[in-house]
């Protein structure tokens, strides 16, 4: 059995891929990447792929199953719960690792939720990953040239006993392209002074140099959603687009799973290893 904790996963590597699915397909894809890799990842469920199912249970134990089964170490995540009971029953359900995103709060009351979510996960023994503000992309706080202060991290941490922290550094969520500037020389100074690991959201629109150099500079967890999924929509589009007779959506998934497979791999051999092919999709900004 393969799935695992997060702070075991952070200790085995440098970085750690957290790569967001919605169906079974992109999560079997997910797994298959990390297997091909050989290295660990994350496999994220968010509250937004939450509704679009109706229920948690299903996916999630879908997702424990796979990690289950996997040949590499896989964690099970859930990702942006602004839902407390949300929470509490993938707690209930075994999820090892939550996110609970109260960043659109006043910053007293993000406070006071997030701590009373950390202690009733860490008495279960659960990961807590917050967000102080919101990242860009979401309509919040961190547009651009909005940053995380160094001062506030530090203290919300302190304040609420999370054990990771999603910080504003120059990514946003749902980037098509994979142009974002992230400002190493804050995630430097986040690194020096936050007690926690330090997560990257919006890592869809850096580039493979910029995943890299942000690592370099102190990022811990990277969380990419966006792009695994335009990988799997131009695969799907690709052969549906050859064939008009096609039916059996066995034919186009099974195409889809396998390009995000190759992506998810690709992507884990730059997280956990630093490797950057010159010429390849994204390598550079």
């Amino acid at each position: 059995m393969a799935l695992t904790d997060m702070a075991s996963l952070l200790r085995d590597y440098r970085a750690v891929g957290a790569f967001n699915f919605v169906q079974l397909e992109l999560a079997e894809a997910i797994v298959l990447g990390a297997e091909e890799a050989g290295a660990g990842a994350v496999l994220q469920l968010s509250e937004n792929a939450v509704r679009f199912h109706g229920s948690l249970a299903p996916a999630a134990y879908a997702a424990l199953r796979l990690a289950d089964q996997a040949s590499t170490p896989i964690v099970v995540h859930l990702d942006h719960a602004t839902d407390e009971a949300l929470v509490d029953e993938a707690i209930a359900l075994g999820v090892p690792s939550i996110m609970f995103d109260a960043a659109h709060l006043p910053e007293s009351e993000n406070v006071e939720r997030t701590r009373e979510v950390a202690q009733r996960a860490h008495t279960a023994g659960v990961w807590v990953e917050a967000e102080l503000g919101e990242i860009g992309g979401k309509g919040g706080a961190h547009t651009p040239g909005v940053r995380t202060n160094v001062d506030d991290a530090v203290a919300f941490c302190a304040a609420t006993g999370v054990d990771a922290l999603a910080v504003a550094v120059g990514s946003s969520h749902a980037m098509t392209h994979r142009d974002a500037q992230l400002d190493n020389d804050l995630i430097r100074r986040l690194a020096r002074s936050v007690p926690v690991p330090l997560v990257l959201h919006g890592s869809s629109g850096v580039a493979d140099s910029g995943i890299d150099a942000a690592i370099r500079a102190g990022m811990r967890k990277i969380n990419i959603g966006t792009h695994v999924s335009a990988v799997m929509t131009h695969a799907v589009r690709k052969v549906l687009s050859t064939d008009s007779t096609i039916v059996d959506p066995r034919t186009y998934l099974a195409a889809g799973r396998s390009a995000v497979a190759s992506e998810v791999a690709r992507l884990l051999r730059v997280i956990v290893e630093g490797h950057i092919r010159v010429g390849a999709p994204g390598s550079t900004s």
